[in-house]
């Protein structure tokens, strides 16, 4: 039987859309916001991570209940690095560039398996987690930002759940890019110096932005060095993510 949303889950995602807007936290998502995701899908622990995977660094880890569990790893700690890109769950977005898809731990494995995976043994396990639902926002190139639902012994997420999240990822992407436009004001830059930024984040090369803008390499330079300047930042990469913070380069 197809699986379907209630009128109390409308009101559900209603509500979580009301509390982001209505809510300005300093970074991640309002606990508000992770309080009424965490009632339309139930959980025993809704973790809202953002990962440089890469660097093995976290920017930020928020969870509700906010307690001692696998929402508030500290994403330096060994075990977690040492076994995040052998978990199949856990690299599933690095390695496949899929970030829209909400997976599962039954995916990957059965729970036999899971109970074998060295995330289990060393980390995961300490905290009974036995399933789990991943839901990726959009991110910049090198991070991933995740909605992780955690839960003890008993019924897996079923077709309901993965309904309601997959209805809910675009509107908390729009949200979260919302909350971070809020949290960051538009730099102080000039209609020229924001035309240069918006080649640069399109991949052109200094010769090339100087033939589309039709002038010298020199004035890019210069160009750049200023924009350098008024956005704090040392490199071009640096740049583009300051002027864009919501951009999912």
């Amino acid at each position: 039987m197809a699986e379907s949303v209630r009128e109390s889950d409308l009101r559900g995602m209603l509500d979580v859309v009301e509390a982001a807007r209505a809510t300005d936290v300093a970074e991640g998502l309002p606990t508000v916001v992770l309080e009424r995701v965490r009632a339309l899908v139930a959980c025993d622990v809704l973790a809202f991570v953002e990962l440089d995977t890469a660097r093995q660094i976290s920017f930020h880890d928020q969870s509700v209940p906010d307690d001692d569990d696998p929402g508030d790893n500290d994403p330096g700690d060994d075990a977690f690095w040492r076994h995040y890109w052998d978990s199949l769950p856990c690299c599933y977005p690095d390695r496949s560039g899929d970030d829209r898809s909400v997976t599962t731990l039954s995916d990957f494995y059965t729970q036999r398996q899971w109970h074998n995976t060295g995330m289990y043994v060393d980390y995961l396990g300490q905290f009974g987690v036995e399933r789990e639902a991943m839901l990726c926002l959009s991110a910049p190139a090198g991070r991933t930002r995740r909605l992780l639902f955690f839960r003890g012994p008993g019924p897996d997420f079923d077709g309901r759940d993965r309904l309601l999240l997959s209805l809910l990822r675009p509107l908390l992407n729009e949200l979260y890019q919302e909350l971070e436009r809020r949290r960051r004001p538009v730099p102080d830059l000039t209609p020229r110096q924001w035309e240069l930024l918006h080649l640069l984040a399109s991949g052109r090369s200094n010769a090339e932005i100087a033939l589309e803008l039709v002038v010298t390499k020199d004035t890019v330079r210069k160009h750049l060095e200023n924009i350098f300047a008024r956005l704090g930042v040392t490199t071009r990469t640096g740049a583009i993510a300051q002027a864009f913070p919501t951009a999912p380069y």
